[in-house]
């Protein structure tokens, strides 16, 4: 059996920590810093954040003060705090190295975060545990995604983490809304590439900007009228420059809202209307 670390975000006992920690179980034993042991249930897991919720049957409960990791800026302090190796409430200390650390940066193309990046150890039991600021805030939830990295460490920021937990507590599930295209963000070596791939069948004339290479059959983006070879432009307004931006702009829409996307068609601005699905989860 595994272990890891959570932190308790309500006195009645909602209890937030990774999904990938209590992965595939729908029980698990907690163990508060005082010594108190509780069953706990599993209420839902999000893998596509790595994030999971937990309820114990307890009151007057400690609770921790949630900070603001957009606040956040590099260099500041940043304290982890878990169980790393069975190793209960080891504090380590660090600083912010960095913020908005896309899923494929940090070697986690399936997840969709933004990372927060610290230089503070965090080990396999340390998931689920807070990052907290200088103050005592938690801004993170610590996850040990990458087991290979030295010196690197990552974190869910809290805002991404406490819309998950909600969703979570009062429906069980979480829907991320979907779009259903394959893109990249254009370099001119990636744009001189594609048009010389016969698979792609394309001819890019742009060097910079979002290009949407597949868009999957039956999707939304289909339905909408997303064409492969279309340059987004804009998301909800707002103007993107990578596909990182791309994923953060559907990711703040609702499943079966009206999304406005702008995109460069044969040299033509267009205005695309789609409803985003629901990310199709593989049970």
């Amino acid at each position: 059996q595994g272990t890891g670390s959570g932190f308790i975000l309500s006195s009645d006992g909602r209890l937030i920590t990774n999904a990938h920690v209590v992965e595939g179980t729908e029980e698990v034993k907690v163990t508060l810093k005082d010594g108190r042991s509780f069953d706990g249930q599993v209420v839902g897991t999000d893998p596509v954040t790595d994030v999971a919720v937990v309820k114990i049957e307890a009151t007057d409960l400690p609770t921790v003060n949630l900070g603001k990791a957009e606040n956040l800026t590099p260099g500041e302090w940043a304290i982890a705090i878990g169980n790393p190796l069975g190793l209960d409430n080891t504090v380590t200390v660090g600083i912010i190295s960095a913020l908005g650390r896309s899923s494929s940066q940090v070697g986690v193309p399936e997840k969709r975060v933004s990372f927060i990046q610290t230089d503070a150890a965090i080990n396999p039991g340390n998931s689920g545990g807070p990052l907290l600021n200088a103050t005592g805030e938690v801004v993170g939830i610590n996850t040990a995604i990458r087991a290979n990295a030295q010196g690197l460490g990552f974190a869910i920021p809290v805002e991404t983490a406490e819309r998950i937990a909600n969703q979570l507590f009062s429906k069980g599930k979480v829907e991320h809304p979907y779009l259903g295209i394959q893109m990249v963000t254009l370099t001119p070596e990636l744009r001189e590439k594609i048009n010389q791939d016969q698979d792609f069948d394309l001819k890019v004339t742009q060097d910079h900007g979002v290009l949407i290479v597949r868009v999957v059959p039956g999707s939304p983006a289909q339905r909408a009228g997303f064409k492969s070879g279309d340059i987004i432009k804009t998301v909800a307004s707002k103007p993107v420059k990578n596909a990182t931006e791309v994923q953060q702009g559907v990711e703040a829409s609702e499943v079966g809202s009206q999304l406005e996307v702008e995109v460069l068609r044969n040299g033509k601005t267009k205005l695309i209307v789609v409803r985003p699905g629901a990310f199709p989860m593989e049970n």
